[in-house]
């Protein structure tokens, strides 16, 4: 009796230690594959393939921008999402009434919490501007608020999408998209080396982590060390 009752035990420690061990592995993978996922989610941003256009990319961009069909409405809205670093839905979003071209200012209203701010166009913005505000007249919806329509009235995010994509392959980048030239923007105040907190105002930034990648990367941190 007392043999059957030492097998019995011992059977049923090396099964709780079999079952330990499954747990244990078990939790241990669990283990790698969290850690496996927080190291990729901890991956910086710098670490991303280019997203962005230079600035002679851009005027590539903004160049083949005119040749399309309706160029003078192209080039002023893709340069006034250049400039001002929109999102797509900042760029549908933009209405007539935010435009004053007599201040040369533009209300741009952000989104995501973002900072609103009313910022200056330049005279090449005004002029592109004025153009197509002429073309704007003589649409069936003209009377529409917002500033940027196409012929069947106000712009899609997926309308948008086609148009940078075809207006990229025009100039010979390859496929852009429109959050690409907010980063181009980032990238170009950090090259200009616009000061930090203009450049978050800009770009509507709340969090100041969010700027700093641009002026991380920026190429003109490391002009002159082999100089």
């Amino acid at each position: 009796m007392s043999t059957i009752t030492l097998g019995t035990e011992c059977k049923e420690s090396v099964e709780a230690e079999s079952q330990e061990s499954t747990v244990s592995r078990n939790e241990s993978a669990s283990s790698k594959r969290r850690n496996v996922k927080g190291d990729c989610d901890a991956v910086d941003s710098h670490l991303r393939a280019k997203d962005y256009l230079t600035e002679s990319e851009m005027e590539r961009f903004l160049h083949a921008s005119k040749r399309g069909k309706f160029g003078v409405r192209d080039y002023a809205m893709l340069l006034v999402c250049f400039r001002h670093g929109l999102r797509v839905s900042e760029l549908c979003g933009l209405r007539t009434a935010d435009l004053d071209l007599d201040s040369g200012h533009l209300w741009i209203r952000r989104l995501k919490g973002s900072l609103s701010t009313q910022q200056p166009i330049s005279a090449d913005e005004s002029r592109a501007l004025r153009a197509w505000l002429r073309e704007r007249s003589l649409l069936k919806h003209s009377h529409r608020p917002e500033l940027f329509l196409s012929s069947q009235g106000p712009f899609t995010r997926q309308a948008i999408n086609y148009l940078v994509a075809q207006t990229g392959e025009r100039a010979g980048l390859g496929h852009c998209w429109p959050h690409q030239l907010r980063h181009s923007c980032g990238y170009a105040l950090a090259n200009r080396k616009v000061d930090f907190r203009v450049m978050q105002d800009t770009l509507g930034h709340v969090n100041p982590t969010h700027t700093s990648h641009y002026t991380r990367t920026s190429a003109s941190r490391f002009e002159g060390i082999w100089d």
